[in-house]
């Protein structure tokens, strides 16, 4: 195993995490719409252990980067006073955090997976 299987599996990992804390989370909510945000989110971030374990390829690295720094913003702009999504800033919990930080090592991680496989496709 070399050190991009590695990166993959880590990667694939992280994903899981945050997609697992995501969906407890929507099962804990309140709110309808957190809820279906969660899950479903949640749901998909867990597929993306799929995409990264099996190599299916720049295009599903690419999206499942997308939906991850979607997810991130969303954190971010909820968290700021009178925002244009909920209209009031929501509170910093440690699970958000935890859940934060998977995802950002996920965005990093393929960033750096993207960059690899552009090498090595440009080196053939």
């Amino acid at each position: 195993m070399n050190k991009i299987d590695i990166l993959f599996y880590v990667a694939a990992a992280t994903t899981a995490i945050a997609g697992i804390i995501h969906v407890v989370l929507g099962y804990d909510s309140g709110r309808i719409n957190t809820q279906i945000l969660f899950v479903v989110g949640g749901i998909a971030q867990i597929f993306w252990v799929v995409p990264m374990v099996r190599k299916w390829g720049p295009v599903w690295y690419s999206v499942g980067l997308g939906g991850t720094v979607i997810f991130i913003l969303i954190w971010v702009i909820t968290r700021i006073p009178d925002n244009f999504i909920t209209g009031r800033g929501g509170r910093i919990s440690y699970n958000g955090i935890l859940t934060e930080v998977f995802q950002i090592a996920f965005v990093g991680m393929v960033i750096a997976i993207l960059v690899l496989e552009k090498k090595r496709l440009s080196q053939k």
